[in-house]
């Protein structure tokens, strides 16, 4: 558990934040420029003192303030890559990840030089210099060097900010590794929300130096508070399925989800794999009893929870389809002609589009390799 309770003031802005985040898994501070992610993360690796507060992680603690208890930043195991990869332009690849391993020789050495350079792909590139390498590969040597520190905590703060989009895809494969494969917390700023909903587990929402919203994604998808930080044509659920048949030939997944299933396009999908899938609110279409004669393969039953207005000609409609919540963006005008009530039996189809590119593999539970 990552327990953080901290106050900082300056000039212009106060952050003012607490949250208590399971462990492992990804920690995504997210919010505009300027709502405090990286005040808190440099106070997280104890790089800026707080007026207030405490930190906790794994029951350990690093800031207490009433205490007068401040651990030294290098004695804290945290791993920090920052927005630029800031390697050594001197040192090849493999010094720069060595100079990581070197700061580590007190610490068991649970992280392997070979274990990283495979998991990023850097084999290949071990004898190059900084000024040799792409945006993204220099970030993931950035990342190699953290790993190698053998850290308790890997702090990111924007770490794709400054690569373009194809460099940007190129790194989060690497990022969901991560993830998938090494149990080590992993706290990730950002105010790119497919970035968050590809790779967290847990979202602190940050707005002028507040939390809006704590929680895990699923919950924090449907939470008011979030569509006053992102785009209207991003507002919808997130949901977590298992899959439960393959079509390799049409590249296509049948997942469970809650008491019904959905058919996404994903390729190399185990059985048994936990796939999370985020369904947009504007491509959900309500019907009232089943509808046959449609293109619309995707057709889940639930029941009608709570409408609540959107905006002055549409509402929001989420709906329980047997445990997960879809949230559908419909107008008012429909809402009416059908009469729709909390209660009420409903169909969520959904428009094949709208899981086409937000399909995220989740596969396995996260483990630290032996």
């Amino acid at each position: 558990m990552l327990r953080v309770s901290l106050l900082k003031r300056r000039r212009e802005f106060t952050l003012d934040a607490a949250f208590n985040a399971p462990t492992p898994g990804v920690i995504a501070l997210f919010g505009r420029s300027g709502s405090g992610k990286t005040t808190l993360i440099d106070m997280l690796a104890g790089l800026l003192p707080p007026d207030e507060g405490e930190v906790q992680l794994a029951g350990v603690v690093l800031t207490d303030t009433r205490a007068r208890l401040a651990v030294a930043p290098e004695r804290r195991r945290i791993g920090y890559v920052f927005q630029d990869a800031r390697l050594f332009p001197h040192l090849t690849v493999t010094g720069n990840l060595r100079y990581g391993q070197k700061r580590a020789t007190h610490v068991p050495q649970y992280i392997r030089f070979e274990e990283v350079t495979g998991l990023l792909g850097l084999d290949a590139l071990l004898h190059r210099r900084p000024h040799e390498l792409s945006g993204g590969e220099r970030q993931r040597v950035a990342l190699g060097r953290a790993l190698l520190s053998q850290p308790q905590l890997l702090l990111l703060d924007e770490p794709l900010a400054a690569l373009d989009a194809a460099r940007r895809e190129e790194v989060l494969p690497y990022l969901e590794a991560l993830r998938d494969w090494l149990s080590i917390p992993m706290v990730y700023v950002s105010h790119q929300f497919e970035e968050v909903l590809r790779l967290a587990t847990y979202i602190v929402l940050l707005e002028a130096g507040s939390v809006l919203a704590a929680g895990p994604v699923e919950e924090v998808s449907l939470s008011p508070q979030l569509r006053r930080v992102v785009p209207q044509d991003l507002v919808g659920s997130v949901l977590t399925g298992v899959v439960t048949a393959v079509d390799a030939a049409a590249g296509t997944a049948e997942l469970g989800i809650g008491g019904g299933k959905l058919q996404v396009s994903l390729r190399e999908a185990p059985l048994g794999a936990r796939v999370r899938v985020q369904l947009l609110a504007r491509d959900i279409i309500l019907a009232i009893q089943p509808i046959q004669g449609l293109s619309v393969r995707n057709a889940l039953l639930g029941t009608v929870t709570e409408i609540t207005p959107d905006d002055a000609a549409a509402v929001l409609v989420k709906v329980d389809v047997g445990g997960p919540i879809v949230l559908a963006r419909i107008t008012e005008s429909a809402r009416a002609a059908l009469r729709l009530r909390p209660g009420d039996a409903v169909w969520a189809l959904v428009k094949a589009v709208s899981t086409r590119g937000h399909a995220f593999r989740l596969f396995g539970t996260p483990q630290r390799r032996a």
